[in-house]
């Protein structure tokens, strides 16, 4: 008998002093602030120049780099300023774009009483296949990066 094993999510969250409105926005629009340039896809390993996240269900989310290529990491599923967003993300174990490779991240905004927390679910990662237990540790490492950027940068 086979047996499937799952991974658990990746769940991270962090405190903010902005309110929800200002904390979403930088999380989306302002993402090449805080994103670290460590932290590429491209191919053509280009350093990363912009991470752009376009503001509606259906938009892209990608890198730009230096040299003006443009390297897919996934789409918008949900956008619902300033509480929620919704992201495909479709990347896959050798670190490569591919539509066919579809694992979520999910970001909530709360507001509390002198800020946001914002917490960052990454979900599905069986869906890399074979691979998903070193992508999640990989995720489990990379995001807490990702969130202590973020989290500098939210003022």
């Amino acid at each position: 008998m086979n047996e499937t094993i799952t991974p658990a999510p990746v769940k991270k969250s962090v405190r903010v002093k902005a309110a929800p409105p200002r904390a979403f926005e930088i999380f989306t629009a302002g993402m090449s602030r805080w994103w670290l340039k460590t932290h590429s896809i491209s191919a053509t390993k280009s350093p990363i120049k912009d991470v752009v996240l376009e503001p509606r269900v259906g938009g892209r989310w990608f890198e730009r780099g230096e040299d003006g290529s443009e390297c897919d990491w996934g789409k918008v599923l949900a956008w619902e300023p300033p509480a929620r967003l919704l992201l495909a993300w479709q990347i896959n174990a050798q670190f490569q774009p591919d539509p066919a490779v579809m694992s979520e991240v999910e970001i909530r905004f709360t507001p509390d009483a002198s800020g946001t927390t914002v917490e960052l679910e990454h979900r599905h990662i069986e869906r890399v296949g074979g691979a998903a237990a070193a992508m999640r540790d990989a995720f489990e490492r990379g995001w807490a990066l990702l969130l202590e950027s973020f989290e500098k940068t939210a003022v």
